[in-house]
């Protein structure tokens, strides 16, 4: 059933995206102003902040430089001597939600593009793409946050060989279905800034853009997703990191169904929030059950059987897109390995996601560490 979904979900956001290929971008340059928060960056942000600086797009670039005890503000400082269009902000810290708006509070440009301080933006069309959809009447717009391979371990590539076609389909099709994008990631959101100047940021849960997304929805405006802004994020070395991530992830929304419960039983909640929870919640207890129960025949084997072979095709195909794209062929014979995120997911929502969803608590924010970039 679940790998019908998929095939379903695939076939409908292909469909959607080859039509929307036909919407170019909307160049309106120097009519947004970005915001980065940044706390102990001190590997990355030089390369976050040269690659929004670069992008013509973008009018200013503010960092909010969010309580540093590293050397994120030194290295802030020295960019800002050289480029007057970056304008670096120092205060105590107070958190992403309170860093992010405190940089919209010195937004002067007409549309905001909100990213993470390890995001790199290419200096291409994407936000482009995204002001199109502002143009087009969205209150908000979402891009795809891919993997940036440059200095990265072999679990980055493991992720990345799913990732970006995964995010690119899900979003897609909860776009057309629920009628807006499950998520507006931090690491890739353009704004009207009229909008964010009346729905603040909030910390109350350690996944601000998800309870941002989910609250813009809830208000009534509009929200939207562009496959075609692909920037690229870091991800994490270790297993370690990346159940921590993970778990934060998991926990946040399980969090933000408690908040956001009227939400449920809409348009949106059906077809996005509640099938996004369900096809793991079928997954953890169909995989539970054969492990529990004796063999006895052929039958009771077979979801075990079919999943491997599934996989593999599945896998394959995703991993093509992502080859290409990268220009690795080597991701294709990494991309059997992803299933450990599969295992991942199912392994965090028994462990802790039932507790988040039941007590409304999360653990305290982690922050994986940080990989400087990589010449190849």
């Amino acid at each position: 059933m679940k790998t019908a979904f998929f095939a379903l979900q695939l076939f409908v956001a292909l469909v959607w995206l080859l039509r929307q290929r036909r919407i170019g971008p909307a160049r309106y340059h120097g009519c947004v102003d970005a915001i980065v928060p940044a706390y102990n960056e001190e590997v990355c942000i030089a390369e976050t902040v040269e690659g929004l600086l670069a992008n013509p797009y973008l009018a200013r670039v503010i960092v909010v430089n969010d309580g540093s005890t590293d050397r994120t503000g030194t290295v802030l400082d020295g960019l800002a001597r050289t480029h007057p269009r970056l304008l670096v902000i120092h205060q105590e810290n107070t958190g992403k939600g309170g860093a992010l708006a405190v940089g919209i509070a010195r937004v002067r440009a007409p549309m905001v593009f909100l990213t993470d301080a390890d995001t790199v933006i290419p200096a291409d069309d994407g936000i482009g793409y995204l002001i199109a959809e502002i143009k087009q009447g969205a209150d908000a717009v979402g891009g795809i946050p891919a993997s940036n391979l440059n200095g990265a371990g072999l679990l980055p590539h493991i992720r990345a060989t799913v990732k970006l076609p995964m995010i690119a389909m899900r979003r897609t099709f909860q776009q057309i279905t629920g009628g807006a994008p499950f998520l507006i990631s931090g690491a890739c959101g353009l704004f009207r800034r009229d909008v964010l100047r009346r729905v603040a940021f909030s910390d109350r849960t350690k996944v601000e853009d998800l309870d941002m997304t989910w609250t813009l929805v809830s208000l009534g405006y509009k929200v939207r997703q562009s496959s075609r802004c692909i920037v690229y994020s870091q991800e994490c070395n270790s297993l370690k990191a990346e159940w921590l991530r993970w778990r934060r992830w998991i926990i946040g929304y399980a969090v933000c169904m408690r908040l956001h419960r009227k939400l449920l039983l809409t348009r949106f909640g059906l077809f996005t929030i509640l099938p996004m929870f369900l096809v793991v919640g079928l997954g953890v207890v169909a995989y539970a059950a054969h492990l529990a129960a004796p063999v006895v025949d052929a039958a009771a084997l077979s979801p075990l059987v079919l999943f491997p072979l599934a996989w593999l095709l599945i896998s394959g195909i995703v991993a093509s897109i992502s080859a290409i794209h990268y220009g690795r062929a080597r991701l294709m014979l990494l991309a059997p390995t992803a299933v450990i995120y599969v295992f991942l997911a199912y392994a965090i929502w028994l462990i802790h996601g039932s507790r988040g969803l039941l007590t409304g608590r999360e653990p305290k924010r982690d922050k994986p560490a940080r990989y400087a970039h990589v010449v190849a």
